[in-house]
């Protein structure tokens, strides 16, 4: 692999500055992107996921883990076309990552533009480089991958690379879902297919309603079916396996696969309860994963099951106990006390005193407030296709009018209370947020190419770079922002610290600007004469770069 590595070595840098030597410098805006990419590197994430990866090429000219990292910093920046990889790479913080034996920039000093220059990876260019590798190179290189192997590689390799970085939470919390990805109306889009939907974009057959109704619009779709880790405060979201096909495909045999595969991948005890919708619903798999594997699934019921009749019917028993339901409120953020303004604090005590009267004048009849009553069977064993037995929650909804609707949650967890696997199915919520993320701000369906190489690639990359950005943040304790949408985390993770990168010998450290001065300042006079030389060498590199420098 031709991987540049520099080692982090403050102390060993320093040093060689203080006696004037130094093999480059550079100015480093300290930026999310940059950021990853130095902890995807130092963690070798990269390595490992370049050395399975389904290469289409036999002769790699341009590394496989540099061909990764650029997928990644296109889809951090929502740039599904290759067209846009001079501007991100200039923009971005991958650059900078990799150090100045990958690229180097020049700013011009009368229009501020930006100039890269690069080294590459082969001999083969005549002319100077403005990126590590062709956008054309990445095109096809993502084209001529097999996808059955583009799919098979994702789905093993990644949950490894998330257990490497120790993301995996001790209590094993899993979501399987589908959604449905909308693209263009042309049938050049391969392996995709053209469904009737409702208002509510749920698929209905077209035999069955008037086609004449507005409400029904055909879409031109794929289907995308996922697993994902979370934990209970959904302080992240990781995709961990992910399968697409045409949008009438079923995805029920496809989950259960998935989660084969990802045993497989990184063994038995990682995965300890799967949470899925009733669409999901499949007896002899849930037995299956609950005797095999010991993973316990938490599902509703359809109303047109026998068990969930039969478990209807215990209600109504004389000795059938309920328990009051209430969801824990979320606790707000903790605001610094500030002393109020003493006008504007009379102010809002005369509001306070007006609002008492207007509500003591008025005497409106107060509704009933809602409420959820909870009810436990354990045992059920009516569900004939279910091997094993089940743990029933009915879940009785009473609205402020007195309307009544029941529902049937169940798991194969022998031992849970009601209010655990009520609490627990109510993490599955939470995928509808994050498909409204990856559709509306991390550009997932923004296909550039019909074919369906191309289209998996950029669904995949999608979802590793959206996957790796959560675990980072995480790993820096900042799980709060894995909550915002793309657009927002890179603003708020923007630029925010201005060093100067030093190395020297295959080492770097990040100097503070007066931290560089205060060393320049104090060095001895044979040892500034030395580093002015080399500055001087490096100055009239970098012109060089401005004067070579080819429009993107």
């Amino acid at each position: 692999m031709n991987l540049t590595v520099f080692e982090h070595d403050r102390q060993f840098v320093i040093e060689a500055l203080r006696r004037g030597e130094l093999d480059y410098l550079e100015n480093v805006s300290e930026a999310a992107e940059a950021s990853l990419f130095r902890h995807l590197l130092d963690r070798r994430v990269l390595e490992r996921l370049a050395e399975s990866y389904p290469s289409p090429r036999e002769k790699q000219e341009v590394p496989v883990w540099f061909y990764l990292a650029s997928q990644i910093s296109l889809r951090l920046h929502g740039a599904p076309g290759y067209h846009a990889f001079p501007y991100v790479i200039r923009c971005g913080g991958l650059i900078e990552a990799l150090g100045p034996e990958v690229g180097r920039k020049a700013v011009h000093p009368q229009t501020g533009d930006v100039s890269l220059g690069c080294s590459g990876f082969n001999d083969k260019n005549r002319y100077d480089r403005q990126t590590p590798c062709d956008q054309d190179f990445l095109r096809k290189f993502a084209r001529d991958t097999d996808a059955q192997g583009l799919q098979a590689w994702f789905n093993r390799e990644v949950p490894r690379c998330l257990r490497a970085l120790k993301l995996f939470e001790a209590e094993g919390l899993f979501i399987g879902d589908a959604s449905y990805l909308f693209v263009p109306d042309q049938e050049h889009y391969e392996r995709s297919a053209l469904l009737l939907f409702d208002e509510h974009h749920h698929p209905v057959d077209p035999g069955a309603v008037d086609l004449r109704d507005k409400r029904y619009q055909w879409h031109r779709c794929y289907k995308i079916v996922s697993l994902i880790h979370v934990n209970r405060d959904l302080d992240f979201f990781l995709v961990v396996a992910a399968c697409l096909v045409p949008g009438n495909q079923h995805e029920c045999p496809l989950l259960y696969e998935l989660v084969d595969g990802f045993v497989n991948a990184v063994g038995k005890g990682v995965m300890k309860v799967l949470i899925l919708d009733r669409g999901l619903l499949d007896g002899p798999a849930i037995g299956r994963l609950k005797t095999e594997y010991q993973i316990d699934t938490v599902i509703p019921l359809k109303t047109n099951m026998d068990a969930y009749q039969d478990v209807m019917g215990l209600t109504r028993l004389k000795d059938f106990h309920w328990e009051p339901f209430v969801l824990p409120a979320p606790t707000p953020p903790e605001l610094p006390q500030r002393a109020m303004d003493p006008v504007l604090a009379q102010r809002e005590r005369k509001r306070q005193r007006k609002l008492q009267a207007r509500q003591a004048r008025s005497h409106p009849q107060p509704l009933p407030p809602a409420q959820t009553l909870l009810g436990l069977v354990r045992g059920v064993s009516s569900w004939a296709d279910c091997p094993v037995p089940l743990t029933a929650v009915i879940n009785r909804e009473i609205n402020a009018q007195g309307e009544v609707h029941d529902w049937v949650l169940t798991t194969t967890a022998p031992r849970w209370s009601a209010e655990l696997t009520r609490t627990t199915y109510k993490l599955r919520t939470a995928i509808e947020e994050r498909h409204r993320q990856y559709k509306c701000f991390w550009d997932i369906t923004r296909m550039t190419a019909c074919k369906f190489a191309l289209v998996l690639s950029q669904v995949l990359f999608v979802l590793l770079a959206y996957t790796l950005f959560q675990g980072h943040l995480f790993l820096r304790h900042r799980p709060q922002m894995n909550r915002r949408t793309r657009p927002r985390i890179l603003q708020r993770l923007g630029p925010t610290l201005q060093v100067v990168a030093v190395y020297y010998r295959q080492r770097f450290c990040l100097l503070l600007l007066p931290e560089f001065a205060e060393i320049l300042l104090e060095l001895a006079e044979d040892a500034r004469a030395k580093l002015l030389r080399k500055v001087r060498l490096l100055k009239r590199d970098l012109y060089q770069l401005l004067e070579n420098a080819r429009s993107p």
